[in-house]
């Protein structure tokens, strides 16, 4: 009897713990959970002639066929199972056909899509996965980025949607990359930089209280240049005007980071939120939710490389992993009785 007891006693705390958020007290029902993840090149097997992608097309260089393909999609699917997320901003996605295929290939969840296609001379998006049950689309717009020099580069997502009744606004972000040089790629991030605090200030006129995350890879450190002038916008010079950086936390941790460049640990993948996500009124991120999806078998474990995250392609060469980048994800909860409508 007595062990009986005991035994019912243990599954009630399991059953009780795990519907708790350690950090918080909150129930997971009562979370907004927001990942991100750079997918790493997740292309159909098309040869698109207006595109940048016949390596990864079949009978292309990579010489992908049907069998690389499933198991990328198989890869993806299973790092989507262990975000587990409520809401996933998404970028080196090719189109909206490999979101359809992902969102088939992870069968725990059924999610809508938001795509739209850039104008990026490879053909990869941005794009977002959601569930409709805990979040409602209310509008979604690419946001063109045209540079100074002329060129068009991957359009920022903007999504604007609410959760218990709470607006929240969302970007989701790809930043142009380091490729060719930095001194040639700061600039660019610089326009991009710009481009979004301008988007960001539109919302902040109407509402300074406004609830904002900004999510993606930067290809730029929270530390640099880029980055930080977005931390503070110019025009708002109280705290409604400051963004606050999830990934700065991190940064002093030995061996935590999303993206590995030369052995050292990086933080491209990060989250930004407005003032209006840290005070008590409407949504609140949840303080201690923001965490890296660092597991053992995202990360090579042995070798010249090894630390690295464990990525699917290394040049043409497939290693059978998952991303160069690890996934990222952030609670959200509700608080307070204040309404943003806006």
């Amino acid at each position: 009897m007595k062990n009986g007891v005991l035994f019912f006693l243990a599954i009630f705390l399991t059953c009780f713990l795990w519907g708790k958020n350690t950090a918080s007290g909150f129930r997971r029902n009562d979370t907004l959970t927001i990942g991100f993840w750079n997918v790493e090149n997740l292309f159909d097997l098309v040869d698109d002639l207006e595109k940048n992608d016949d390596e990864f097309s079949l009978g292309g260089k990579k010489n992908v066929t049907q069998e690389i393909y499933n198991l990328k999609l198989k890869n993806c699917a299973e790092v989507l199972s262990d975000l587990n997320a409520d809401i996933v901003g998404i970028c080196e996605v090719e189109n909206r056909f490999m979101m359809e295929e992902l969102n088939k290939a992870y069968s725990s969840r059924d999610y809508s899509i938001i795509h739209y296609d850039s104008p990026d001379r490879r053909g990869i998006d941005c794009a977002l996965f959601y569930d409709t049950e805990k979040f409602k689309v209310l509008e979604s717009k690419p946001i063109k980025n045209v540079l100074s020099t002329g060129t068009a580069t991957r359009d920022i997502l903007y999504v604007k949607g609410k959760y218990q009744d709470e607006v929240l606004h969302l970007f989701v972000n790809h930043w142009p990359s380091s490729y060719g040089g930095k001194a040639q790629a700061m600039p660019k991030r610089a326009d991009t930089s710009k481009l979004l605090e301008q988007k960001v200030l539109e919302i902040l006129r109407r509402n300074p209280q406004a609830e904002i995350l900004i999510l993606g890879d930067l290809n730029e450190e929270p530390t640099e240049e880029n980055v930080q002038n977005l931390m503070t916008i110019d025009e708002i010079k109280t705290q409604e005007g400051q963004l606050v950086n999830l990934m700065i936390p991190f940064i002093s941790q030995k061996g935590i980071g999303t993206y590995v460049y030369r052995g050292k640990d990086n933080f491209l993948d990060q989250m930004l939120v407005s003032w209006g996500l840290t005070d008590s009124d409407g949504l609140k991120y949840l303080d201690g939710s923001m965490t890296i999806l660092d597991l053992p078998k995202y990360r090579q474990q042995t070798g010249k490389y090894s630390h690295y995250p464990f990525r699917f392609w290394a040049g043409n060469k497939l290693l059978g992993g998952y991303s160069d980048h690890l996934a990222i994800k952030v609670s959200i909860v509700k608080t307070g009785k204040y309404h943003h409508t806006d």
